[in-house]
């Protein structure tokens, strides 16, 4: 059986980060949380505003240094909240640097009804690897952390993952 990483980048609610715990649980994965060099600030208008102007340019954040090596894994999910329809500028930075010939990517997003491309961005930076059961989970419309998404789906989804490693 092959080993599975679960990387996720959450800024507020955590919802991002619950689907991630999920997703770990079902595979007996490790789980890390992406964390970028600088933080966002703590100001949800104020992020709202500075991820909007990154998204825009494409911008690409440092990343604090993983302390799981990609590399060691035959089955990686990558989980973002949807930022202005697309992932994350820090989820950005990592499917952009890494490698991912030889390996399966699972692209999982989170978003409050509004998912965009975000899935198929993702894919398309995860160059070399065969991209297999991505997901997007929604949310209230309130920004707060009720899964509208049926949670079977969501288990699902963790089972099918759990069957690729």
């Amino acid at each position: 059986m092959g080993r599975v990483l679960v990387l996720y980048y959450s800024w507020s609610n955590g919802n991002t980060e619950r689907v991630a715990q999920e997703l770990a649980d079902a595979c007996d994965a490790d789980l890390e949380r992406v964390e970028t060099a600088v933080p966002y600030p703590e100001d949800y208008d104020q992020t709202v505003d500075q991820g909007k102007r990154e998204v825009e340019a494409g911008f690409e954040p440092e990343l604090e240094p993983l302390e799981h090596d990609p590399a060691e894994y035959d089955v990686i999910a990558v989980g973002t909240p949807t930022w202005w329809y697309t992932m994350a500028p820090a989820v950005r930075t990592l499917l952009h640097a890494g490698d991912w010939r030889g390996k399966v990517v699972v692209p999982f997003s989170t978003c409050a009804g509004w998912e965009g491309t975000a899935l198929d961005d993702m894919a398309a930076l995860a160059e070399g690897a065969r991209v297999a059961e991505p997901l997007t989970v929604t949310f209230g419309s309130d920004g707060g952390s009720r899964m509208v998404t049926d949670p079977r789906k969501v288990t699902g989804w963790a089972g099918r993952v759990a069957a690729l490693a």
